[in-house]
């Protein structure tokens, strides 16, 4: 699918055949082209539209490059972010002959709201590369608003962590699991997040030095400049969480490990508690003749007595030490 967008009284807007205002046409999103569309688009900027497999090459030789004149940017970006099956993919900014031409194959946020947002409002999309500053502010805005819920997710998670409400330790260990695979979520989800931001503080380093030098202008230069510093900033951050969430997953695993341990204690202190007392009920347990105290009137209350004394005293020395 192809659009193609015009300017149109200081505003964006959206036409419905590329062919009919290919002269007025400065940006072309394709999403998911067929090889008619991505032909189509090749003859109307002069130079060949990169494949998905190149696309997803990881050297960064693959994703910036200047070729014919025109420059080749590709970024990773996240998309259904709202969710836990969230997605992230590469998309493609190139810039030839004062034109825009994005190629994706996911749907991140900003494509959806950046378009409605430059048709409402004057955002100065006179060309291609202010478009591509504008588009890439809106997406560093969309990565900054998914840093932040991730920041109250993980707030949330250390409270759950550090203040269960649950008493029973059986529900704990339950509410422990969930919150092991929340943190796991999270820290892909963050992870993914700090992938992106690099790979845009890469595209505004090329687009600084390379796309803007000479004829890009002062005003865009200094926004590209303004770009770079907040996705460092965003990088940052997302470092932060990340570590944040590493410890939140020690946290958890400690924790868990106090429960077993303090479950393991009690079993322990138990069998210790009732072994003299079983030792006292196996000795007189025994198929022996002469037992004395098998006569006495006071045997069974005696055995009795002994064999709660022989509980009661483990215990209280275990008290006493401070071990229960």
């Amino acid at each position: 699918m192809i659009r193609a967008f015009v300017m149109d009284n200081e505003r964006l807007r959206e036409v419905p055949d590329l062919l009919a205002d290919q002269q007025r046409v400065i940006w072309a999103d394709l999403f998911e082209p067929t090889d008619a569309e991505e032909a189509l688009i090749e003859r109307w900027i002069g130079v060949d539209v990169p494949t998905r497999e190149e696309m997803e090459e990881i050297e960064i030789s693959s994703r910036l490059y200047a070729e014919a004149g025109a420059y080749f940017m590709t970024a990773t970006l996240p998309a259904h972010a709202e969710g836990d099956n969230h997605v992230i993919g590469p998309v493609t900014f190139v810039i030839a002959k004062d034109r825009l031409v994005t190629v994706r194959y996911h749907e991140p946020r900003a494509f959806q709201t950046f378009p409605m947002r430059a048709e409402s409002a004057d955002l100065n999309c006179v060309d291609g590369k202010a478009i591509l500053i504008a588009l890439l502010e809106a997406i560093v805005d969309r990565l900054a608003d998914l840093l932040e819920r991730a920041s109250r997710d993980v707030v949330d998670l250390a409270r759950e962590i550090f203040h269960p409400t649950e008493k029973k330790a059986s529900k704990r260990d339950v509410n422990f699991q969930i919150i092991l695979r929340r943190i796991g979520r999270k820290e892909q989800f963050i992870s993914n997040v700090q992938d992106s931001l690099v790979s845009l503080q890469r595209l505004s380093t090329f687009l600084g030095n390379v796309a803007m030098a000479g004829n890009g202008g002062k005003d865009l230069r200094g926004r590209v400049k303004t770009l770079s510093r907040d996705v460092q900033s965003l990088v940052s951050h997302a470092e932060s969480l990340s570590q944040k969430v590493t410890f939140l997953l020690d946290a958890t695993l400690g924790m868990i490990n106090i429960e077993q341990n303090a479950i393991i204690k009690i079993v322990s202190v138990a069998a210790v508690v009732f072994l003299p007392p079983t030792l006292v009920a196996s000795v007189y347990g025994m198929n022996f003749s002469h037992m004395p105290e098998l006569e006495w009137s006071f045997g069974y209350p005696l055995a009795i007595g002994v064999m709660v004394l022989a509980a009661v005293l483990p215990f209280w020395w275990f008290k006493q030490r401070g071990w229960l």
